[in-house]
Order: C-alpha cells, then structure tokens, then sequence
C-alpha cells in the first residue's frame, strides 16, 4: 500500500477536527489519528528478537530502515486473526518514535469532529488509566481510538517521561504560579504533573481536555482578578476528546483579554506540519513528548517577569 500523504490530510488549523485511520482486531473497531501514520503495508515477515517485551513481536527492515514490530492483538489480550498472511502494519511516526503496529484490517480514513469523541467510561480497557482514549461516533458504531503512546510507554518505558532528566536544571525554588495542564492521557497528565511539582511549581489545574481547560479560563476571566492569578501558563496536547488543543490555543490567542497567556503544545504529533499549524495559531512554543526538562525550561522562560 501507498504510504500516507499527511499534507493532503491535515485539516486546516483549529476546526477541532481530526482524521481517523480505522482498524481492526479480531472483528473490533479501533481508531488512530491519521497524523500517527506514515505509511500502511501487507504484513511482512518479522525477526524475533531475544528477551523482548512479550507484545513485541520482532523487527523487520522496509528500505533498509529496522523498524519494531508491536502486536496490537497480543497488547489488547485479543486473538490472532485466522489467516495473518492477509494482515496489515500501521508505520507509525509519534513521540519522534518509529514503530509498526500489526493490525488485522484497515477500513478507511473518517473525518470526525472531537465534539463526537468521548472520554470511555473508567471500567473499559483497563479502569483509570485505561489504553482506550477516546470512544467516537461515526455513522452509528462505535470506534475506540487507542492510547498509543501509552502502549508504548509500557512496552518501552525508557521512551516515555524520564524524571532523571529534570537533575540537569539545577537547584529549583518553589513557585506558586498557576500552571493549567490540558491532557487526556491519566498516565501522561499524572507524570507532568509530577515532574513540574518536582521542578518547584506546586500550582497545577488539571483538566482532561482543551473544552475543561477553556471552561476553566473562561470563569476566570470573569473574575476582577487578572488572569495571570488564575492561569499563568498552559500546557496542552494537541489530541483530546471534546476540544484539541489547536482549538483551545486558537480561542485564547484570538480573545484580546487572553492573547498573552502563554500556550506551550506539548504533544506527540510535533512534526514539520503540526508546528507550521501551532505557529499559524499563535502558540508560544511547541514541544515533542517526552521531553520534560525541556518543558519545563519553556515554563520558565514564559513566566518569567518581563523588564519594563
């Protein structure tokens, strides 16, 4: 198959709208969002490799590039398909990450707003840290759209947020600005929480999605405090249920009480193309996960006072 061509697929910045590449496994529906994937191909034969995760299916080498191979099938404690000569390889691009996911089937590409995708329930795919991020709603099914950078933060931890990495910024001192964190993923919003409270700032608003985050700067507008007592910096993914976070920069950038609030997009999606829609919008800074000191370095230089 064709590899992806994400610049005839990328929606015009902050629409709150996204594309899903459907799949399946084993009869069921999932989804992941096109800017994830560069490429769909026939599954090809992999080299197992010794002392791997036991969801990591091998490796294998499309044009001379070693590219891991994870069984989605295996992750999700689901059966293998009946025939897998005919299954398919997701080439993901994410997280500055490549991997190849085994899927059984590809059924097409569906635009869908966030609006129509909700949080599931905390008892599907596995409670409060759940691997299923969003549940959509197109032309009556349902369509669960999988956490992958969680998948892969299990299966390679050392791919993920690394608190080690924040020893480099030196002695902290403890600040109470308010840092507003906008992310859908438990695990992710858990650790950056973390790791800003490791690095002094104590004062963390988080919210599940971009709609929970402008709900909250909303009301504090509506304060007579100045927003900076509400909401100094906002942190945001770009993926998540109800409003992403191109939408939310958009509404706080074009609002002129807001538009001096500091917006940092820290996502797995930061690529050439997602960074020319952030800069449109007029995002602060853009950032790749994991990369946590640096973050935490933008939320520094983005609050700090500026000389008259």
């Amino acid at each position: 198959m064709k590899p992806a061509k994400q610049n005839e697929i990328l929606l015009e910045s902050g629409t709150n709208e996204l594309e899903i590449m459907e799949f399946t496994i084993a009869g069921e529906v999932f989804g992941i969002n096109v800017a994830k994937v560069t490429e769909i191909m026939k599954r090809s034969p992999v080299k197992p490799m010794q002392n791997a995760h036991p969801n990591i299916e091998g490796i294998f080498m499309p044009r001379n590039e070693v590219i891991t191979v994870v069984d989605l099938a295996s992750y999700l404690g689901m059966p293998p398909s009946e025939s897998n000569d005919r299954d398919i390889f997701m080439i993901t691009n994410f997280n500055n990450l490549v991997f190849a996911f085994h899927v059984h089937t590809v059924e097409g590409i569906r635009r869908i707003s966030w609006t129509n995708i909700q949080k599931p329930d905390k008892i599907i795919y596995g409670g409060q840290e759940g691997v299923a991020t969003g549940i959509a709603q197109f032309d009556g099914r349902l369509i669960t759209i999988l956490d992958f950078e969680k998948i892969i933060a299990e299966i390679s931890p050392e791919t993920s947020i690394q608190y080690s990495e924040l020893e480099r910024l030196g002695p902290r001192t403890e600040s109470n600005l308010p840092i507003l964190i906008a992310e859908d993923s438990m695990l992710l919003s858990k650790m950056i929480i973390e790791s800003l409270h490791r690095s002094g700032y104590v004062n963390t608003i988080k919210t599940d999605n971009g709609q929970e985050a402008w709900d909250f700067i909303c009301e504090a507008k509506q304060s007579d405090d100045p927003i900076k007592n509400h909401v100094a910096c906002v942190i945001t993914d770009i993926e998540m249920p109800q409003m992403d976070g191109h939408r939310l920069t958009k509404l706080i950038k074009e609002d002129k009480e807001l538009r001096n609030l500091p917006v940092i997009l820290f996502s797995s999606l930061i690529n050439q193309e997602m960074r020319l829609k952030g800069e449109q919008l007029g995002a602060d800074a853009q950032i790749s996960k994991p990369e946590i000191a640096n973050l935490v370095n933008l939320v520094d230089q983005l609050t700090k006072p500026k000389n008259n």
